[in-house]
């Protein structure tokens, strides 16, 4: 694809919470790094959504919001959601939910890197290894139930899993192609289906379509873990993993242990991605405890940008994104491993401002690593 002229719309939208917070640190972040880089320049829209515009407007999801984000070429999204504001039902409120089905956001990605300088969480020295990819189906599985659950004369509450055959293979398809990237970097080129295929006949179906998949990559490897045993061995040797793929609620869980392998939230980026949108976001929820004090960890925002500039220059063939991209999180790992700043969460003293004036200050120093 080519871009339509020289400059690319991203549809930013802020959220709640730490969201207001870390965005703004990352945009700035974004600029510094794709103006070193010579990358085209990027034209930030922010729109409302979340919790706190409900609050205020009693819409969590403007249809204004959404044309933009259909629009835009890509959307980066903060955190939304907020304990005490739900909708008349007691449900939360989950726009980011919404995108995945609207734009049809089927692949989640969860990239967990243990980064020099952070905390090890296992005291395995191997676990500095850490370095696997999680993608989640989330437009299907268990999560199709949001909406359709059914409760029978306040005795009995059901929810439906859907796991259909072009949703498995997509994501399937997507999960080897990411392992085939990681090949040509030198990582083992597995892919590891996730399922619980010995209890459920979705699940055996799941396997089945992905075993199916797998047979069309020959210059790959592939291999099976039920969710329970690999949740084990997720915290007993994570080094060993290379592309995991899962249904969605699986991934919801496993998800969110993995980023604790690495020192929890602030270091966990994700990215939701179609056919033709993808939408990048932290994979740390609103912190309404600590949101307007400032010392939110930004590092997993600016990551996840990161994975938005590697989305774009692949998307639109314009490399110099992608070495915006390898900035950014070169910049992060020295910050780290220099302890130039340590988040709060880690036991140092940098808020989100510090961090961020010492990820940026750190480019020039990721410019001369990746020369």
């Amino acid at each position: 694809m080519t871009m339509k002229n020289d400059t690319l719309t991203i549809a930013v939208l802020p959220g709640d919470g730490i969201g207001r917070e870390v965005m703004p640190a990352c945009l700035e972040l974004v600029n510094a790094a794709t103006t070193m880089a010579g990358a085209p320049a990027l034209a930030f829209e922010t729109h409302n959504a979340g919790a706190q515009y409900y609050a205020e407007s009693g819409d969590a999801l403007p249809a204004s919001t959404l044309e933009a984000c259909r629009k835009s070429d890509a959307i980066l999204f903060g955190a939304m959601g907020w304990p005490d504001i739900r909708f008349p039902d007691g449900t939360e409120i989950i726009p980011q939910l919404d995108l995945r089905m609207e734009l049809g956001l089927f692949a989640g990605v969860r990239p967990i890197r243990w980064f020099p300088g952070l905390p090890r969480v296992l005291t395995d020295p191997r676990a500095e290894q850490i370095d696997f990819v999680l993608v989640r189906e989330q437009t299907e599985g268990l999560f199709y139930a949001r909406g359709r659950g059914e409760i029978r004369n306040d005795e009995e509450a059901y929810d439906t899993m859907q796991i259909t055959r072009s949703g498995t293979e997509r994501v399937t398809e997507f999960a080897f192609d990411i392992a085939r990237q990681r090949k040509r970097r030198g990582k083992p080129g597995n892919v590891t289906c996730v399922d619980k295929a010995n209890v459920f006949q979705s699940m055996a179906f799941f396997r089945k379509v992905f075993d199916e998949v797998a047979d069309r990559h020959s210059d790959l490897t592939k291999d099976h873990a039920y969710v329970d045993a690999l949740a084990l061995n997720m915290v007993k040797k994570p080094w060993t993993f290379d592309v995991l793929v899962t249904e969605n609620m699986f991934g919801d869980i496993l998800s969110d242990l993995a980023a604790g392998l690495i020192g929890g939230m602030g270091m966990a980026p994700s990215a939701d991605i179609g056919d033709k949108h993808g939408l990048f976001q932290p994979a740390h929820g609103t912190a309404p405890d600590i949101a307007g004090k400032g010392c939110a960890n930004p590092s997993a925002m600016f990551l996840s940008a990161a994975m938005m500039l590697d989305w774009l220059a692949a998307k639109f063939g314009q490399p110099t994104l992608a070495d915006a991209a390898r900035l950014m999180e070169g910049a992060v790992e020295h910050t780290l491993s220099t302890k130039l700043a340590i988040p709060m969460e880690y036991g140092g003293n940098a808020n989100c401002a510090e961090m961020t004036r010492s990820v940026i200050s750190s480019l020039s120093a990721a410019r001369k690593e990746v020369a």
